[in-house]
């Protein structure tokens, strides 16, 4: 009897449990199955562009970073395959160019590259501007882009003529801001975190894409800084010394940093070290490398510019005093061509 009662019992709730479940799945689906969404993902868009950048032939990490020409060479190639593209405005150009020179603004270069010309039919691809920083700003978003033949002239059209110095490169060397300088060694900020972008693209190649589009779209106002600006509160800035140890230890804009050439940009440790929070100023000696470093940190989202003609701005007697010793890069008259230009 005990046995019956607990076969019955046993048998009675396998069927009720059975009953129950079907009745619970209908009151939660009313009749229709149940669909489980897996939670998104979110896309770290800075690393996925640096790692695409890497993919795409790690241009920073390069030999051929920063890509520059010599106005010699440029001129010795004049009758060879090259295109020469100038950056300058209509009336700086209108007043005198290199023969054969193309006039383009810096917001259209892009699409310039994609649909007016074709730069692989070209030996070389010449950026020329005033004094070489714009060019190389632009010279290095179009590297990273997978142009391999661009090249900023180096000094820019002051390099070319006296005419185009005496406005640029002759009339800026200082040493306004050398007794300023500062000898103590600043150590890095503790590894934070790389600056957020949000193109709303998933693949490395659409958010660098959006990226470029946006940073030529954004045009160049932004990217340079005086060095007045700079000595005149210092500390509001994370400034970047983009040079050699020697010549870092032998006086450097208060409060800057030494970052290495060759072995900081594209390496996500030292990239973090970088404040996402503050305006960052890279400089070196002419102002040429750090607009190449520039264009690669803004791409990446920090609020980066190049300090206007590097360390020629603030202490060019000293680089001309101590040239031998520790290589210094200053300006002088025997950097400035004597080649013909043209007006039309």
């Amino acid at each position: 009897m005990r046995r019956a009662s607990l076969f019955l019992f046993v048998l009675l709730f396998i069927l009720a449990s059975c009953g129950g479940g079907k009745k619970s799945k209908q009151n939660q689906t009313d009749g229709s199955e149940q669909t489980i969404t897996k939670p998104v993902q979110e896309t770290d868009e800075t690393k996925e562009l640096m790692a695409y950048l890497e993919k795409n032939g790690d241009y920073v990490r390069s030999q051929n970073f920063p890509s520059m020409m010599d106005a010699s060479e440029v001129h010795e190639k004049m009758d060879a395959n090259i295109y020469i593209i100038d950056l300058r405005s209509s009336e700086s150009y209108e007043k005198g160019h290199i023969k054969g020179a193309h006039r383009v603004q810096f917001t259209e270069l892009g699409n310039y590259f994609k649909n007016t010309i074709k730069p692989s039919d070209y030996e070389r691809v010449v950026l020329v501007c005033y004094a070489g920083q714009i060019s190389g700003y632009a010279t290095s978003l179009l590297r990273l882009m997978g142009y391999n033949n661009v090249y900023s002239m180096r000094w820019g059209m002051s390099s070319w003529n006296k005419d185009f110095a005496e406005y640029s490169w002759l009339d800026v060397v200082s040493d306004e801001y050398a007794d300023l300088l500062d000898t103590i060694t600043y150590n890095r900020n503790n590894a934070g975190k790389l600056p957020e972008i949000h193109t709303g693209k998933t693949t490395g190649q659409e958010i660098a894409q959006a990226r470029f589009d946006k940073i030529f779209e954004e045009g160049t106002p932004e990217v340079l800084i005086s060095a007045e600006e700079v000595f005149e509160e210092p500390e509001k800035y994370y400034i970047i010394n983009y040079d050699r140890r020697d010549r870092y230890e032998s006086g450097h804009i208060p409060g800057a940093i030494r970052y290495r050439p060759n072995v900081t940009l594209g390496y996500v440790q030292e990239m973090e070290t970088i404040p996402t929070d503050k305006e960052v100023v890279v400089y070196c000696n002419t102002g040429q490398n750090s607009a190449f470093v520039t264009a690669y940190l803004r791409l990446l989202g920090y609020n980066a510019k190049s300090l206007m003609y590097g360390a020629n701005a603030f202490m060019h007697e000293k680089m001309e005093k101590e040239k031998k010793s520790l290589s210094w890069v200053p300006f002088s008259k025997s950097d400035i061509e004597k080649y013909d230009y043209v007006t039309d």
